[in-house]
């Protein structure tokens, strides 16, 4: 009985989509998002490692793809590291991690002057109890695109 009345709801809720006055198609309803908006993604690297993996290439790439054809204003980059190794070590391996993002962006043709970058170090990497946060272990790229 439960499944007839979930089917029955979901038939009146259908129809009433298609009702909707004004209304013609889907596309009246549905749009795609626009391309060209600020943007905010992640890069993951290996423990104590400032290379990119191929699963942050294909990030990257992917991102690039969908901006191009818009205007990139800045590309903020911030190097993140974990708690593991001492401050200094943690501050040249989060630097190493943004140019090592920001270069790629620029080899994928984003405008190197609009590129910002940032280590972190291991600032914030363990929690006010004491635990440490390995999905430190990433860059933060903060995109400012929009339409040419």
């Amino acid at each position: 009985m439960k499944r007839a009345s979930a089917i029955l709801g979901a038939a009146m809720v259908l129809a009433g989509c298609a009702m909707t006055p004004g209304v013609r198609d889907r596309s009246e309803l549905v749009t795609e998002p626009e391309a060209c908006a600020p943007q905010r993604f992640e890069v993951y690297f290996r423990d104590s490692e400032a290379g990119l993996t191929e699963a942050a290439r294909h990030a990257i790439g992917l991102t690039a793809t969908q901006l191009r054809g818009c205007e990139i204003r800045k590309v903020e980059v911030i190097g993140l590291a974990d708690a593991r190794g001492g401050p200094t070590a943690n501050l040249d391996l989060s630097q190493r991690r943004a140019l090592a993002v920001a270069e790629a962006l620029a080899a994928a043709g984003w405008p190197s002057p609009a590129f910002s970058l940032v280590g972190a170090g291991e600032s914030g990497s363990v929690t006010a109890e004491g635990a440490r946060e390995p999905m430190r272990r990433r860059t933060e790229v903060v995109v400012d695109a929009a339409p040419r």
